[in-house]
């Protein structure tokens, strides 16, 4: 699950358009606040399938299809589904203790009271109306003053932010030149390093600008149009856009593919902080690393050596002039959700209209549910713990991880074609496998951040840079190996690779993929899923590079590699035989991760779910048996809709397939043949040959 289970990457889509579905899960607050399942809450969706399909022809269509026919797309949508469904309740219980916590009196200075002074502030239209540009005149005045590459050096550096994941949520997208991820040290486990990765492109993917298509090329137009607009707005001349546009053209150019930036080791490029200059020359490396407060790092990794290169030659070859209009522009492009109704209207005309397809902006208590997350998520998770997530849940979740990882084992320890030597040291990586399950441990502090009750812009600049600070705090300090990077009110799950560890928030615990009055099948079978998908992502293509202390380490013999390799290539294949448009297909090599995790997960969570029968068989439920429930609920976690330009845009820009291709994982599994009893001849049926089997 990318190592995460929502598609949407492109962190701009959080606010143009989060996704929702139709099922009802069947919620009823309790008068404490804490959520009880209604009755009936989990379970199969029997009223959603479409019997009159043959499951071995389109399984997603036999479980999915009533649903899909009976369901549209919300207008402030791009996609709806299930994950976003209950992300939508989420939100609501979250908008409820935002509302409360703006109206209390909490002391100054408590993260209550933080959280609600944030959510009244973004609330607060007309104070938005009144402030303006005000916010951003110092920013744009001292990217003004910029006279010499030093200063230009300088003032890219104060864009960073620790806005980019590479590994944990395979997030590589920021508009600013350069991002930095704070991580422990692919090859010191013991040490926080800092990694830096390329940006600096408003459009989401290099292939944006450089595809030859008239569909992207009718993209590059509009977004032509939304930079001049966007500086007209702001009263600066529009004159400028085409070389804004030019430059960021030329950035692409030297960008590293989605495919080489997922390969870790290609990413494995530890540079001391004294050779940038030599090996980048063209960005004064000194200005840059003392203005991003991080003069004092002996050694960063350079995600992208390539694109890092590039995008260093451009700082010192482009014109002075064009550089400061593009920082120019990135800031109001960055503020323009924050700011009077015309920018935050053009800002949506693009991101949410060309890019996803949505045809109407969010309600605005939604954005700021969306924007208080961002900036202080542990604060609202607590909250939210406290009122919807009972001890009990949390409990039994834990007890069901625990019997997916002794299925998991137990498949290590048959698997005919694996070395007893690599079998070791799987098993100690599973032995070591950190799992937190609904919250962290140890909650994330907020001292220190201000936040006013009328300014929320200046609160979101001041959150950012917050967060990029706290993370330079942790270079030089132990590696804390129970730190999230979820937060408790995500409806998703994690698996952090360098930590050896998974997250299981709080808001994706809940039915249909978790009852605790749900039958075995449907439990499993959904969330049971989920967590298998997660320890999974430890083994797959790339968590399999890393050991059980986090290192990137081979830990395969030859042979065993050569296996996975081969076995790895046919689930390449097959998954680039799906075509959602005739002009685009499924890449199977950029979503390779996530299918071994899906289709290992799968096998692993079907095994547990036959343990927990203790040799009993399942109750039949409207004709169906326990195993058909079983796998119809995986099929029906992943029911999702979408307008054409996001899922276009997914399938370029993603590391998962779209959903319903996830779906057809059971195609893999020999059990969903005898439950189904696909035949040859159907359209999802593999010879047992031909099925992938890697865990």
């Amino acid at each position: 699950m990318s190592t995460s289970r929502l598609l949407v990457s492109f962190v701009i889509l959080l606010l143009v358009s989060a996704v929702v579905t139709t099922i009802d899960c069947g919620y009823q607050s309790s008068k404490t606040g804490s959520l009880q399942p209604a009755s009936g809450a989990g379970g199969v969706d029997f009223a959603g399938m479409d019997r009159s399909v043959k499951p071995g022809d389109d399984f997603f269509a036999y479980a999915n299809g009533a649903w899909v026919k009976a369901t549209g797309i919300p207008p402030d949508r791009s996609s709806y589904g299930l994950d976003a469904k209950l992300a939508e309740e989420a939100n609501l219980h979250t908008r409820a203790l935002l509302e409360e916590a703006a109206k209390s009196t909490a002391p100054a200075g408590s993260d209550e009271r933080k959280v609600g002074d944030y959510y009244a502030a973004y609330m607060d239209e007309a104070a938005i109306e009144a402030n303006g540009l005000k916010v951003l005149r110092s920013q744009l005045a001292q990217v003004a003053a910029v006279s010499n590459r030093q200063a230009l050096a300088a003032s890219i550096a104060r864009t960073l932010r620790t806005d980019v994941d590479p590994l944990n949520n395979t997030d590589f997208h920021t508009h600013h030149l350069f991002g930095v991820w704070v991580a422990q040290d692919f090859n010191q486990p013991a040490r926080n390093l800092p990694y830096l990765l390329q940006g600096g492109l408003g459009m989401p993917d290099r292939k944006y600008y450089l595809d030859e298509s008239p569909r992207m090329a009718e993209i590059r137009a509009k977004y032509k149009t939304h930079i001049a607009t966007l500086l007209k707005l702001a009263r600066i001349s529009t004159a400028k856009a085409d070389g804004i546009f030019d430059l960021e053209a030329k950035i692409a150019k030297v960008h590293s593919s989605r495919e080489d930036s997922e390969d870790v080791q290609k990413a494995n490029n530890p540079w001391k902080r004294e050779d940038f200059a030599a090996k980048a020359p063209g960005l004064d490396w000194g200005a840059f690393f003392k203005a991003a407060g991080l003069e004092g790092q002996s050694t960063l990794i350079v995600w992208q050596p390539s694109a890092i290169i590039g995008e260093a030659s451009l700082v010192g070859s482009e014109p002075l002039e064009t550089w400061k209009d593009y920082l120019s522009y990135q800031i109001l492009d960055d503020a323009s959700s924050l700011l009077p109704s015309a920018f935050v209207q053009e800002w949506f005309a693009f991101y949410g209209k060309v890019l996803s397809g949505t045809p109407q902006l969010r309600e605005r208590w939604k954005r700021a549910v969306d924007s208080c997350n961002l900036a202080l998520g542990e604060a609202v998770g607590q909250l939210y713990v406290q009122h919807y997530f009972p001890p009990g849940s949390k409990a039994k979740v834990e007890a069901m991880v625990a019997d997916l990882t002794q299925a998991f084992g137990k498949r290590i320890d048959n698997l005919p074609w694996m070395s007893p030597e690599t079998k070791a040291k799987a098993k100690e990586k599973l032995a070591t496998l950190k799992v937190g399950v609904g919250y962290p441990e140890n909650w994330r502090s907020y001292t220190g951040l201000e936040i006013t009750r009328d300014n929320p812009l200046l609160n979101s600049f001041t959150a950012k840079l917050y967060e990029y600070r706290r993370n330079l705090a942790k270079l030089g300090q132990p590696v804390d190996r129970s730190e999230w990077w979820m937060t408790p009110q995500t409806v998703n799950a994690v698996n952090l690779p360098i930590q050896n560890a998974l997250n299981f928030p709080a808001a994706i615990l809940q039915p249909p993929y978790f009852d605790p009055k749900a039958d075995a099948a449907n439990n499993y079978g959904a969330i049971g899923a989920v967590i298998g998908h997660e320890i999974s992502h430890s083994f797959d293509d790339q968590g399999s590079q890393f050991d059980a202390a986090g290192r990137l380490a081979n830990w395969w013999t030859p042979a065993d590699l050569s296996h996975f390799k081969e076995a790895s290539s046919r689930l390449v294949a097959q998954y680039n035989a799906y075509h959602p448009f005739r002009d685009l297909a499924v890449n199977g090599q950029q979503t390779l991760g996530e299918n071994i995790a899906d289709v290992a997960g799968l096998a692993a969570a079907y095994d547990a779910y036959r343990l927990s029968l203790g040799g009993k068989q399942a109750p039949i439920l409207q004709g169906l048996t326990g195993d058909q429930q079983f796998f119809i609920s995986f099929a029906q976690s992943w029911r999702e809709k979408f307008r054409e330009p996001l899922l276009r845009q997914l399938i370029v820009t993603d590391g998962h397939a779209p959903s319903e291709y996830r779906a057809d994982t059971v195609r893999n599994i020999d059990a969903w043949y005898d439950a189904f009893h696909v035949v040859p001849g159907q359209a999802l049926y593999l010879a047992p040959g031909d099925r992938v089997r890697l865990w």
